[in-house]
């Protein structure tokens, strides 16, 4: 099933991953990069053969807001990036704002009844960003982290982490030069020094996603829902 839905200003697409008609008591909330839409990663839900496991996966499309690497374009953006340095400059105050807004996606699926232990946070790209804030300031127990081609934004801003011990995969392209590679490792190292303990995967690609890498995550995904 598909459909839009408004979640507390975030227009989302829904779909229902659900063969067998089960109740559903698990979730992904995956954030799209920049300029793109929640319509991207729909595509994705039936290449993850997921099987019989019942799974709502909520994407939500970014509001439009002005970027200032791309000389002040407005597109689809969940934060302002100002440089594209390695130790690139981001407007901090915008993630946590974005954060918030993912936080109340989270309460809408807890409202209908998904455990917050059941929801997943992924991300891609900026989109990913996003979704390390959110996992790693929040103070509930989610069931995992999903970080695809993305950097840890706000590493500086957070010396600890609650819900350590839940699931984290990162992929990264080995040819990625929008987000180098070399920033997926860096997040990895961060986050072991806050306890986690991530999965780090490379693909030989460029800023993307491919199936291979599309086929583990569903694997994955089935092995955090203990499938």
């Amino acid at each position: 099933m598909q459909n839009q839905q408004d979640n507390a200003l975030l227009n989302c697409e829904i779909v229902e991953h659900n063969p067998t008609g089960a109740k559903i008591d698990k979730a992904v909330i995956w954030l799209h990069g920049l300029g793109a839409s929640g319509h991207d990663f729909v595509p994705v839900v039936p290449e993850l053969e997921l099987g019989d496991l019942a799974v709502r996966f909520v994407f939500p499309h970014a509001p439009k807001i002005p970027v200032t690497i791309n000389g002040g374009y407005i597109m689809p953006a969940w934060y302002d990036i100002l440089e594209m340095t390695l130790d690139r400059k981001v407007d901090v105050a915008h993630i946590a704002k974005s954060s918030e807004q993912i936080n109340a996606l989270i309460d809408a699926q807890i409202a209908q009844g998904v455990p917050s232990e059941n929801i997943i946070i992924a991300g891609f790209s900026q989109g990913g960003a996003v979704a390390y804030h959110t996992v790693l300031t929040n103070t509930r127990k989610l069931a995992g982290l999903l970080a695809l081609s993305t950097y840890f934004a706000t590493a500086g801003e957070i010396a600890q982490a609650k819900n350590t011990k839940i699931a984290v995969k990162i992929d990264h392209g080995d040819y990625d030069d929008i987000v180098p590679c070399v920033l997926g490792k860096r997040a990895k190292q961060t986050l072991t020094e806050l306890g986690f303990a991530p999965e780090f995967s490379t693909y030989p690609m460029a800023h993307q996603v491919c199936l291979q890498q599309i086929k583990s995550i569903g694997a994955w995904i089935k092995t955090v829902y203990g499938a």
